[in-house]
């Protein structure tokens, strides 16, 4: 899977599941910061990307990862 198709998957389900305006998904947005994304829908996040991309995911992992780009390069490096 192309790292576009994986930042537009993303994008969609932060958009549709937490409910993140879509202005606010760009490659530097921070995950907390900029998009709001807090503790619990952390799990939602970890479950959605399994779900989708067939990606476990642990909260250490999502720690590692501070902005949209980074969340998304992370998958992709699973991915191959």
């Amino acid at each position: 899977m192309e790292i576009n198709e994986i930042r537009e998957t993303v994008k969609e389900f932060l958009i549709d599941e937490l409910e993140i305006d879509e202005s606010r998904i760009y490659d530097d947005a921070r995950l907390k910061e900029d998009m709001g994304i807090d503790s619990l829908e952390v799990v939602d996040v970890v479950v959605l990307v399994d779900k989708k991309f067939g990606v476990r995911m642990k909260n250490e992992d999502f720690k590692l990862v501070k902005t949209f780009g980074q969340f998304c390069s992370f998958i992709a490096e699973k991915l191959s």
